[in-house]
């Protein structure tokens, strides 16, 4: 009889070995909450896209965050929904020190300082052209993207953000980010906080982008 080299029976021996061996078990503190803030006052707004997720101004997420806070979710992903007429072709308003993002952040953390803020690294909420990078002759220009992104990533280390996390498509743009630490407040990189259709029309796409598609 061939002796089989894999049992994995074995691991299901007794109770302290199953234990020790089966899947992780899930717990508030394991979660980061994505939130969707826009400007305003008294707003929550369903997405459509998102079931059960809403775009949020800055005040009705700060008293959700007072919930979430009680469940013992330790941080939230901050993503922000910005307005048509503050989006340019190089996202200028994406390193603005009163920005929707500089604001959340600083809020958040003001209000609730052990809560952990995660903040989204990329051009497109920004961006007239709605992509991910500066858009010239119908192409995407890597290098010169990473100037704004680092600014991006510094400023919203400035205001508070524990993590900065990039979910652009630039080659190189982590370590760009990064290099302009060194005179902030002191902040990690995280992996990138969102991705798909569902989440970029969270953020609401460009009038521009909507044409396109």
């Amino acid at each position: 009889m061939t002796s089989m080299r894999n049992r994995p029976r074995r691991n299901r021996r007794n109770s302290a070995i199953r234990q020790l061996v089966q899947e992780n078990h899930l717990r508030p503190e394991d979660f980061v909450w994505p939130v969707f803030v826009k400007e305003g006052s008294g707003e929550k707004e369903p997405i459509g896209a998102m079931p059960g997720c809403f775009r949020m101004s800055l005040d009705v997420l700060l008293k959700e965050l007072e919930e979430a806070n009680g469940l013992g979710i330790p941080g939230v992903a901050l993503f922000p929904v910005v307005e048509d007429s503050k989006k340019d072709s190089m996202a200028t308003e994406s390193y603005n020190p009163d920005g929707l993002m500089q604001r959340s952040i600083h809020e958040i953390k003001s209000a609730f300082s052990e809560t952990l803020v995660f903040s989204d690294v990329a051009m497109d909420p920004y961006s007239s052209d709605g992509h991910d990078g500066i858009v010239q002759e119908g192409e995407i220009l890597n290098d010169p993207t990473l100037e704004i992104l680092a600014k991006m990533s510094v400023s919203q280390a400035k205001m508070g953000a524990d993590f900065v996390a990039p979910s652009d498509m630039m080659v190189r743009r982590a370590g760009s980010g990064l290099g302009g630490f060194s005179n902030s407040r002191p902040a990690q990189a995280g992996a990138g906080t969102c991705g798909g259709g569902a989440c970029r029309a969270a953020c609401e796409l460009s009038s521009a982008t909507k044409a396109r598609l």
